[in-house]
């Protein structure tokens, strides 16, 4: 298949001193990176829109990018749930609810947190696991960015895999969480203007929001691809053979709340923060935020609906045809929209999503790998430095472990399938584990060791049990209509449940601990400082709740 377009001279020199910059920062930094607090924490001393930026800009990467242009190009605005009801809910409920006890606790993971709430083993379990989807997510940036270079460039893949991984094990190495922090807001704002390029100009194409709605309808002979909500009220009524049940449980509540509460890859970015309020601050500002990336991440999957000439395919039919795949629609614009000079800078923001989205799950397995695998399990003793050196060798090692995973994500006809699957497994039910854990007094080690295993274990069974029988999913998602994202969405649900189940289960038949143990872990054992003597404007509560109102116009809007 031959590239889509050239760069210009022009273009090269903007990515060249991009990567220039990103290597230099962690150069600059080296020298504030020498304990573990400084390499894994950033010396706590992030202020709450530096936390906040990062907290949403580790999230930012190919998975919003081109994950959710394809899915949009697939499933419709539909996709839009993932930005606002699968996440703002989530963001405040971790500011307001949930970050006092990591932060009080002084944990360096959300295993960590676990371990000081139930112990070793589900410590052990929940590092495990996560290290194990970190990696797995990590190839998905490096596919998706190889994959631009690719469709859109006509370079290597093997190419692309490997200047931007190592460009990334470098500055993380040499910098550690700091150092990817300044990296993820200088790149978040470099994701703004070079990717808002394609729907300011996709839009005055199309005649704005209207003529785009009206575009889609004449395409496809049907409104469905252009309501939020409406179209919900059956598994077959919408693209994404979804029922609004799954989007409000399974994604609203559970993988949600799992993902933006529970997943250290973004939690560690609020664990940097210079103090509590900033720390419960910070999730707030993300979520302000989050609201408006659907303008650069949905709106280019609904143009390619409505302004490509041809329509996009699933991966496996793209290769078999040699076609183009839904995974391809946002370079497809991207070609569409820019010239010289807009091309070097849109490329430069795809460019910073997939490093942004990368580092964050390099720094977050090397966290976890040394604090709750190495030193737990293996080297209980060894000193500072000793540590901080395991995390710089672990940045490189999770590297190159994630390069061998990127091409586990080309057997998926959606980027967005696979990620799902990931958090049905393994976030859904921690989020179960650690959410029982901060609430219920009574919730013992045994039940958060038994209820997280069965959980996960529950999840991956329904997951093969659908593959060996695909007539099983209308016993799991409650519909023969259902389609892959409702399975999804529906497992994670029930794996949430099963966990929620066992821990209750098997809490009642074993021995609670003392109360004293429990203080700086759970709700009603934990002071959590006041804010009376704060004014009213600087306090998170009255944030949340500005964000709060935005959200639900929102989605009345698009209703």
């Amino acid at each position: 298949m031959t590239h889509l377009i050239a760069l210009s001279p022009l273009d090269l020199a903007i990515i060249a001193i991009y990567f220039a910059f990103v290597l230099y920062i962690g150069y600059y930094l080296k020298g504030r990176a020498t304990t573990g607090d400084d390499f894994f924490l950033a010396g706590r001393e992030m202020t709450a829109w530096i936390a906040g930026l990062s907290f949403l800009s580790a999230n930012l990467g190919s998975l919003e990018l081109m994950g959710w242009a394809a899915a949009a190009y697939q499933y419709g605005i539909l996709a839009v749930h993932w930005y606002w009801i699968g996440a703002i809910p989530a963001m405040l409920f971790l500011g307001i609810v949930m970050m006092p006890f990591y932060y009080i606790s002084k944990t360096h993971s959300v295993p960590g947190y676990l371990q000081l709430r139930f112990g070793e083993p589900s410590r052990a379990l929940s590092a495990v696991t996560f290290a194990f989807m970190t990696v797995l997510m990590s190839g998905i940036n490096m596919y998706s960015m190889a994959l631009v270079m690719k469709v859109v460039l006509g370079w290597d893949i093997n190419f692309s895999i490997w200047v931007s991984s190592i460009t990334v094990a470098i500055y993380v190495a040499l910098g550690g969480l700091r150092s990817a922090i300044f990296n993820e807001v200088l790149q978040f704002f470099l994701i703004w203007f070079g990717a808002m390029l394609v729907p300011i100009l996709g839009l005055i194409e199309a005649g704005g929001f209207a003529g785009l709605r009206e575009r889609i309808i004449a395409n496809l002979g049907s409104d469905a691809y252009t309501h939020a909500w409406s179209t919900l009220g059956s598994f077959n009524g919408n693209p994404m053979g979804i029922h609004w049940t799954g989007i409000v449980f399974g994604l609203g509540f559970v993988i949600s709340f799992g993902y933006w509460t529970t997943d250290f890859l973004v939690v560690q970015r609020v664990l940097a923060a210079k103090d509590l309020r900033s720390a419960k601050l910070a999730p707030i500002i993300g979520a302000a935020f989050k609201m408006m990336v659907p303008f650069i991440v949905i709106l280019p999957g609904l143009l390619g609906l409505a302004v490509l000439p041809f329509h996009l395919t699933g991966e496996a039919e793209a290769i078999a045809t040699g076609g183009h795949s839904y995974n391809e629609v946002l370079p497809l614009m991207l070609a569409r929209y820019c010239g010289p000079g807009l091309m070097g800078l849109g490329i430069t923001a795809l460019i910073a999503g997939f490093m942004s989205g990368m580092a964050g799950n390099v720094s977050a397995f090397a966290t976890v790998w040394t604090y709750d695998i190495y030193r737990a399990l293996m080297r209980k003793d060894a000193s500072d430095a000793h540590y901080v050196a395991m995390g710089r060798w672990c940045t490189i090692l999770g590297v190159l472990v994630s390069i061998g995973t990127a091409y586990l994500v080309m057997q998926f006809q959606s980027i967005m399938d696979y990620v799902q699957a990931l958090f049905s497994f393994f976030i859904a039910p921690l989020f179960g584990t650690v959410i029982l854990g901060m609430l219920w007094k009574r919730a013992t080690p045994a039940g958060g060791f038994w209820g997280l295993l069965s959980g996960t274990l529950g999840s991956i069974a329904m997951w093969a049990w659908v593959k060996a029988d695909p007539s099983a999913i209308g016993y799991i998602a409650f519909s023969e209509h259902a389609k892959d994202m409702a399975e999804n969405m529906y497992r994670g649900l029930w794996s949430w449940i099963i966990c929620v189940g066992v821990t209750v289960g098997v809490s009642y038949c074993t021995r609670p601990q003392p109360e004293a143990a429990l203080t700086g872990l759970v709700y009603g054992c934990t002071h959590i400082p006041g804010e009376e003597q704060t004014p009213l404007h600087h306090r998170p509560a009255f944030w949340a709740v500005a964000v709060s109102v935005v959200f639900v116009i929102l989605n009345l809007i698009f209703w």
